[in-house]
């Protein structure tokens, strides 16, 4: 998110944590103030998947039309959410990033959330992300490949300049 940001020495890690699924808008609305906080290094969002197609039963093979299942705006890029968002972490350049945030969920999420500073990322690689990655990996998507998946499925959001956010 903040390539400023991701020479910070010591960055915070926090975990915001809903009691309830978010809905494909609360997402993006959440998602979209994020993206405009100045000091966010990465983001990762988490939660079950939602099927594509049904996977075993009568229907299997059948198209799966899950409510939740939409496509999310950031930025300029528009995201198909394939999961349920449950948890976002985040990786901060300091403290006062953190209390931003915390306003920001305040305003933004309809429901209470646990809001927990700890270590979320991995700052090592592990086996999956140097078979996925290589070994000149960059250190900011360290522990965020997912070892069951297939394919890839990070999504990368593109900062725009601040002149561009302020627009």
């Amino acid at each position: 998110m903040s390539d400023s940001a991701s020479n910070t020495e010591n960055p915070l890690q926090i975990e915001i944590f809903p009691r309830r699924i978010l809905s494909p808008e609360t997402a993006q609305k959440l998602m979209v103030e994020l993206y405009k906080v100045d000091g966010v290094i990465r983001a990762l969002i988490q939660g079950p998947r939602l099927p594509e197609r049904v996977s075993a039963g009568p229907g299997t093979g059948e198209k799966v039309e899950h409510p939740l299942r939409k496509p999310i705006q950031i930025g300029d890029q528009v995201i198909d959410l394939k999961i349920s968002v449950g948890r976002i972490r985040l990786e901060l350049a300091n403290a006062e990033v953190k209390e931003k945030v915390r306003e920001i969920c305040e305003k933004v999420l309809p429901v209470p959330f646990e809001f927990r500073e700890g270590h979320f990322f991995k700052k090592k690689a592990t086996v999956t992300d140097y078979a996925k990655l290589g070994p000149d990996a960059d250190p900011r998507l360290l522990g965020m490949v997912d070892p069951k998946a297939k394919k890839e499925s990070l999504v990368f959001i593109e900062m725009q300049d601040k002149q561009e956010k302020d627009e």
